[in-house]
C-alpha cells in the first residue's frame, strides 16, 4: 500500500510541478492575464474536445457499453446526492458567497485536473470512463450550476447542448458505437492536440493561482470548510455509493479519483458572470487545489484498492 501511495504521490507531484511553471511565469509577468485567458480558451474549446473524441477511438465489447450505461446513471445519482449535501452547508452566508461555495463543493476540476490525473494514475484506457464523468458534469453544471449561480432565468437549453464537452461527445460517441476510425492524419491531429491537455492545463491553473490573494485565502475559514467537503466528503460518498454496484474496477477508480478533484475553475468564471463573489470563488479554487496535493494521493489509492 505504501509503495502504491508513493507512486500516486509521484504522479500528483509531477502535476503540481507543472503548475509551478505557470505560477512562476505569472509571478514574473511572463504569462499575462490575457495569455492565460487565451490558453484557457484553447483548452476548453479545442484541447479538451480532442481528448474526448480521441478517447472514443477505441475498441469496445458489450460489457463496456453496459458499464458506461450503468455508470452514467450512477454518476447522475451521485450529483443529486452532492447537491442535497451542499444544502446542509453555509445556510447563514449571504447568497453572493453561498452560491460559489456550494458550487465549488459540488463541481470539481474534472477536465483540467481530473483527466490528467486519471491518465497518469490509471493509464490511457481509463480516459473513456473519465469522459463519461465529464459528460454528466457538463449536464449538471450547465443546468443546476447555472441556476444556482444565476437563478432560473439564467438557464439556457441552447448553452446546455452547445458547450464544448457535449459537442465533442456528439461527434465521438457515434464513431465509437459504429466502430469507425478517423482518417489517419485527422486522428493524429486530434491525438497531438489532446496530448496538450496535461501540461497546458497545469500551467493555466498555476498561473491562476499566482493571481489569487493567498494570504487572505489562508485566513478564510469557510474556504477550508468548503475544501474539506469537496476533497474528502464528496469522494468518500462517491466511493460508498458506487461500491455496491460492483462496476468495472477501472471505471470505479476513475470516478472516485475525479470526485476528489479540487473545485472547478468555472466556479470563479460563473461567479464573475452572474455577479457573485468572484474573488472568494477564485480563492476557493486556489486553496482546494493546494490542499489536494495531500488528499488526492490518499483518495487515488483508496479508489484503486476498493475497485
Amino acid at each position: 500500500m505504501l509503495e502504491h501511495f508513493l507512486v500516486v504521490l509521484g504522479q500528483v507531484t509531477t502535476l503540481f510541478l507543472l503548475m509551478g511553471v505557470g505560477f512562476v511565469l505569472a509571478k514574473r509577468e511572463k504569462l499575462t492575464l490575457v495569455g492565460t485567458s487565451e490558453m484557457s480558451f484553447l483548452l476548453m474549446y479545442v484541447v479538451t474536445p480532442c481528448v474526448i473524441i480521441d478517447s472514443f477511438q477505441t475498441e469496445w465489447e458489450e460489457s463496456t457499453l453496459r458499464t458506461l450505461a450503468v455508470g452514467t446513471a450512477a454518476l447522475a445519482g451521485c450529483y443529486v446526492v452532492y447537491i442535497l449535501v451542499s444544502l446542509l452547508f453555509f445556510r447563514k452566508k449571504k447568497p453572493d458567497l453561498q452560491a460559489p461555495l456550494r458550487f465549488g463543493m459540488i463541481y470539481g476540476n474534472t477536465g483540467f485536473m481530473g483527466l490528467p490525473l486519471v491518465r497518469a494514475v490509471l493509464g490511457e484506457e481509463a480516459l473513456i470512463f473519465a469522459v463519461i464523468s465529464m459528460v454528466v458534469f457538463n449536464l449538471f453544471s450547465w443546468t443546476h450550476g447555472v441556476m444556482l449561480m444565476g437563478g432560473r432565468r439564467a438557464f439556457s437549453v441552447k448553452k446546455l447542448f452547445l458547450n464544448p464537452g457535449v459537442i465533442a461527445v456528439t461527434v465521438g460517441l457515434p464513431l465509437f458505437l459504429l466502430r469507425l476510425r478517423l482518417p489517419g492524419p485527422v486522428y493524429s491531429t486530434v491525438g497531438f492536440l489532446g496530448e496538450l491537455n496535461t501540461p497546458l492545463a497545469m500551467v493555466v491553473i498555476g498561473a491562476q493561482m499566482a493571481r489569487a490573494d493567498l494570504l487572505s485565502t489562508f485566513r478564510a475559514g469557510e474556504l477550508y470548510a468548503a475544501s474539506a467537503v469537496k476533497l474528502l466528503l464528496m469522494p468518500t460518498l462517491t466511493a460508498l455509493l458506487l461500491l455496491p454496484l460492483r462496476l468495472d474496477p477501472m471505471f470505479y477508480a476513475a470516478t472516485v479519483i475525479l470526485s476528489a478533484a479540487p473545485a472547478a475553475g468555472i466556479t470563479s468564471m460563473f461567479s464573475e458572470r452572474f455577479g457573485r463573489d468572484a474573488a472568494r470563488a477564485a480563492q476557493l479554487v486556489s486553496l482546494s487545489t493546494l490542499l489536494s496535493i495531500a488528499t488526492l494521493p490518499v483518495m487515488a489509492v483508496v479508489a484503486e484498492m476498493l475497485g
